[in-house]
């Protein structure tokens, strides 16, 4: 009975965002989360049959009529197990060899729809995603260079000069606010954003942890207003706010963003220009915007991580968190990808939802008290 309930709900669930589509004037993309041939895995093939009786459909309907592309995440239990736990986790339970099992039905379940893709943990988790971005630009037939290609990698450029809005093409300005949080360990780093224009905000809430398997693992959550403000309380007393203009825009067939620096702000931050980007290109291969002056490539470089860049100087001067110049890199500075998308995967999903939820919140409220050291590497995003 729950399973056909369930079944129902999804089904109407889902028309209601087709029917908000179809009467859309602009192209529209719905992902769900899951699909209704999900259910299988989680019943017996007999109740299956009289579920599908009862509700008068097929497999045919379910699977290959209802959409257009199935991606399945292999879950981390199986292949990435250093990253399945249930530790945190308010909703996963399943030890990894249950969670094997119950990811192999639910992969079994779509095996015949004319447009099924498969993404397994054979390449680090950074790769994983970008392999599902890229498989679902494929099958809608959009060309966005090699910013999705597997060896695609965040470059961040020092600009020296900035011409008058004019010049640039067509962009969007958003206003941007960092504020590193207090954290229980040294080894874990926790900020919020806040991200907008024209009075209207998105709220994002980030924690790095320490690198499992030479991989960092890093957790985005969008917020509510309200949670914002609850972590603002936990602000880290070493760091300034980092406050930026961010600039976005496309130009020769490639994304940018521009993030300029602006007050109130330390001094080493006063006139901070920089330019990123995703690419596969180095060096001489990289054909940057012709109307900026940029000086130097400083990707890796902790001098100009913001991490590093919102530090007080008592801070600095007592742990010499700040390097002065890049001959001072004694530490690895790892870039992610700006956002994680939100797709059916346990590493993913999980990640982005459960390792966020009010009980991790209220270990950053009882850690406020405590003048705790952040990580030094720092992510800009």
């Amino acid at each position: 009975m729950f399973q056909c309930n369930l079944i129902r709900s999804m089904m109407q669930l889902e028309k209601t965002y087709i029917d908000l589509a179809q009467g859309s004037s602009i192209n529209c993309l719905i992902i769900c989360d899951r699909g209704t041939m999900d259910a299988s895995a989680y019943m017996s093939a007999e109740d299956w049959a009289r579920l599908k009786q009862e509700l008068d459909l097929n497999d045919v309907t379910l699977r290959d009529n209802r959409y257009n592309q199935v991606i399945h995440m292999v879950s981390a239990a199986d292949g990435a197990e250093d990253f399945y736990t249930t530790e945190d986790h308010t909703v996963r339970y399943e030890t990894p060899e249950v969670a094997r099992k119950l990811d192999d039905l639910a992969s079994q379940a779509w095996v015949g729809h004319p447009y099924y893709d498969v993404i397994d943990n054979s390449t680090d988790f950074e790769s994983k995603v970008i392999r599902m971005l890229a498989t679902v630009c494929y099958r809608l037939g959009l060309d966005l260079g090699d910013r999705l290609h597997i060896n695609s990698k965040k470059r961040k450029f020092l600009v020296t000069s900035l011409p008058d809005k004019s010049v640039f093409p067509q962009h969007q300005d958003f206003e941007v606010i960092h504020d590193y949080l207090v954290t229980p360990s040294r080894k874990m780093q926790a900020r919020i954003r806040r991200r907008g224009q024209n009075g209207s905000w998105t709220y994002t809430h980030t924690i790095r942890r320490p690198k499992i398997n030479n991989q960092v693992v890093e957790t985005k959550q969008p917020i509510s207003g309200r949670n914002y403000q609850n972590l603002l309380a936990q602000k880290d007393s070493g760091h300034f706010t980092i406050v930026k203009m961010r600039r976005c825009f496309l130009w020769n067939n490639q994304y940018f963003q521009m993030d300029i620096y602006k007050d109130p702000c330390h001094p080493r931050c006063k006139d901070l220009v920089f330019l990123e980007t995703y690419t596969t290109k180095v060096n001489d291969e990289m054909i940057l915007p012709d109307f900026l002056t940029i000086s130097q490539d400083v990707t890796g470089n902790p001098q100009y991580s913001m991490f590093n860049l919102s530090l007080k100087d008592g801070r600095q001067n007592k742990k010499s968190y700040l390097m002065t110049d890049c001959r001072a890199n004694t530490f690895d500075l790892i870039e992610v990808p700006v956002d994680v998308v939100n797709c059916h995967d346990d590493k993913i999903h999980d990640a982005a939802t459960n390792n966020h939820n009010q009980d991790e919140n209220q270990k950053h409220l009882k850690a406020s008290d405590k003048n705790h050291n952040s990580v030094q590497n720092g992510i800009d995003h």
